[in-house]
């Protein structure tokens, strides 16, 4: 049987926010409760919970109201996690440099906060109190290898994934000196400038066929975010990353996020499709290509391939709508 506490904790979306509140002590008067919450207003919940009762909350930790310290991815990649451990399925990736506000920690690990407000727990060995330099350029290729000098016969330092920023020192030829999490060197044509994004939508849409396409082929990956395997969200997220567009991490959140469309369908828009036995209402999406025609991450394809819906029932059945976010 479960306890209110734990029916309240399956209304949280733990995706945004956190509530792990358990009753350490009772008597007929007095419940006295330990945990955290990320709000305070959360634990205006909790006399709705216990009518009955007095409740000690001074145990109950709330993360928002504390200062908590910076940090930065200082791998090239690295999982995000619903809890504390490897062995959890991935709830998304961090390219190198991405910022984390860190609310708590557990041993080897840090329950970490994105810019979005998306939560997880990341692992601490590779993440670091400095701040990397500010990038100037995007990783375009699904994966790139960074030589130690400029040449392909050069040997590999590291290697960086689609939609890593980073900084460029300097250019010879066709190369350029990145700094990320190592230093080196990496073919100028894989690189998109930061400053070379364009504002005009149209541009955007025109540079968002030639980027997924770029992708097809990379696999299917459940959390991921890069050229090494991919989800459907992961890989909408990173085209809209390419051209400037930050939305959020998943399809649900981006589902809810964009402005709705009606046909005809232009470039970029999102297409979202609701399946079974899920209790989300949402849970996959695509990007149009110009009318009904497709490009997705997807298991059934395992991995980034094409569809044109109009021949595609299976995923007809499914669709729920539309929406963008260029409009």
């Amino acid at each position: 049987m479960t306890t209110p506490l734990e029916n309240y904790a399956k209304t949280i979306d733990p995706r945004t926010s956190l509530f792990d509140v358990q009753i350490v002590s009772e008597s007929d008067e007095t419940l006295v409760l330990s945990g955290r919450v990320l709000d305070a207003s959360q634990l205006d919940e909790l006399p709705r919970l216990f009518p009955d009762r007095k409740l000690d909350t001074a145990s109950i930790r709330i993360l928002n109201a504390e200062s908590h310290p910076c940090l930065h991815v200082a791998t090239n990649l690295t999982g995000l996690y619903e809890k504390p451990t490897f062995g959890m399925p991935l709830s998304s990736e961090l390219y190198f440099g991405t910022p984390l506000e860190a609310l708590d920690e557990s041993g080897s690990w840090v329950f970490v906060r994105q810019t979005d407000g998306y939560l997880g727990w990341a692992y601490r060995r590779y993440l670091s109190e400095e701040t990397p330099p500010a990038p100037t350029h995007l990783v375009l290729a699904p994966s790139v290898e960074v030589r130690e000098k400029p040449q392909e016969a050069s040997g590999v330092v590291t290697r960086l994934v689609s939609g890593t920023g980073v900084s460029v020192v300097k250019k010879r030829g066709n190369w350029a000196l990145v700094k990320a999490n190592r230093e080196g060197w990496v073919r100028a044509s894989n690189l998109r400038p930061l400053a070379d994004i364009p504002q005009e939508i149209e541009e955007k849409r025109k540079l968002m066929v030639a980027d997924a396409k770029r992708m097809i082929g990379v696999p299917y990956l459940w959390g991921g975010a890069s050229g090494n395997g991919i989800d459907c969200s992961g890989f909408v997220r990173l085209l809209h990353r390419w051209v400037g567009v930050d939305i959020p991490r998943d399809a649900d959140m981006q589902y809810a996020a964009a402005k709705p469309v009606e046909p005809p369908y232009q470039i970029g828009d999102l297409f979202f499709f609701g399946e079974g036995g899920s209790e989300r209402r949402i849970t996959h999406v695509g990007m149009s290509l110009g009318g009904w025609v497709m490009i997705h991450s997807s298991r059934g394809n395992n991995g980034v391939y094409v569809d044109d819906l109009q021949e595609r029932s299976s995923l007809m059945d499914i669709f729920v709508s539309a929406g963008s976010f260029l409009r």
